[in-house]
């Protein structure tokens, strides 16, 4: 006879998964642990997606494990292939000082040209005076930059055991909770659960970044034109935009920022107008990415609107960022119990 399932497992492992969800953000895991699970979901869903024609010509258990094997293989070293260029592109760009230098120069002599004499003072006069600022700023903020560099490489590692941890679970099968010990069945729904939850929040994220895409480039390449402006690198500041805005908030401040210093390069007139279109926009779209996370989610507007302005009191841009994913877990856990 079958022993009854005490129901004290639901409770102990709900605090389980609870405090090492809020155990996230005193260690300043966030990160780590978003980009682990879109990594591994990424993996998961281009090979499931694409394991499923390749297993027509190969049936059977050993088929799917070679369909899967291959498939996980290509979509790690493409990805990994993507990650490292990047990283090169960037260490190039670094490498290349003088350019680099040459570049800013001219962004603040036609600044220089255009804003009030009381500004002009504060700007650098040439390229010395550039290289000395630079280097008294990297001076003063050496330990914050060796810490960047650090997390920089752990996050790597983390997107790159996400990848793989995506490859191995699309390999094998997940047990049924029921099939498990009480309580490890019991923490094994919470956690599938809370990645659904962070499914939801992907799905609704790229929306959003369509959303914030779409109107950037009407922008871009609609109203500027009309004012006989024309930006450079728009199509790829487009992109720009939609790959920066799959990040919650902080995305908007990458796309921002491009935007802003390529508008530098024309005038500060046009880099400050376009900061100014750009902030009136998101917070039109504070508002519609709140309705569309709800939507996903299954949440009205003001109840995530008001976890995010918790989260941002309790735990800062982290907690914002986080807000979305673990408002849509919580509330998953209280559907499930009919409490809600």
């Amino acid at each position: 006879m079958k022993a009854p399932v005490s129901p004290w497992f639901f409770p102990a492992s709900a605090l389980i998964v609870g405090a090492a969800l809020l155990l996230v953000f005193p260690l300043k895991l966030l990160p780590s642990l978003l980009a682990g699970l879109l990594a591994g979901l990424l993996v998961f869903e281009l090979v499931n997606r694409l394991a499923r024609p390749m297993q027509r010509l190969l049936a059977g258990h050993m088929g799917r494990v070679l369909a899967v094997g291959v498939l996980s293989v290509l979509v790690i070293a493409v990805l990994g292939l993507l990650f490292a260029g990047a990283f090169s592109l960037l260490m190039h760009e670094l490498n290349n000082p003088g350019r680099m230098m040459g570049k800013l120069l001219g962004v603040v002599d036609r600044a220089r040209e255009q804003l009030p004499e009381a500004l002009v003072a504060y700007l650098p006069a040439n390229v010395d005076d550039i290289r000395v600022a630079l280097h008294d700023w990297l001076r003063g903020h050496i330990s914050e930059l060796q810490l960047l560099g650090k997390g920089a490489v752990h996050m790597f590692v983390t997107v790159l055991i996400g990848m793989i941890l995506g490859a191995v679970i699309a390999l094998q099968s997940v047990p049924e909770p029921g099939q498990l010990k009480p309580l490890a069945g019991a923490l094994l729904t919470r956690v599938q659960r809370f990645v659904e939850a962070f499914r939801n929040i992907v799905f609704a994220q790229i929306k959003i970044s369509l959303l914030n895409t779409t109107f950037t480039g009407i922008f871009l390449m609609g109203v500027l034109p009309l004012f006989d402006v024309h930006l450079p690198l728009t199509k790829t500041l487009i992109v720009i935009t939609f790959v920066a805005g799959l990040l919650p908030v902080v995305g908007n401040l990458i796309s921002n920022t491009a935007i802003f210093v390529v508008g530098l390069s024309l005038s500060i007139w046009v880099a400050l107008g376009a900061l100014a279109y750009l902030i009136v926009i998101h917070k039109v779209e504070y508002f519609l990415n709140a309705r569309i996370v709800g939507g996903q989610i299954k949440a009205r507007a003001w109840e995530l609107l008001l976890v995010m302005l918790v989260f941002e009191a309790a735990f800062g841009i982290a907690g914002l960022v986080a807000a979305p994913v673990y408002y849509a877990y919580v509330k998953s856990e209280l559907k499930a119990q009919g409490w809600v």
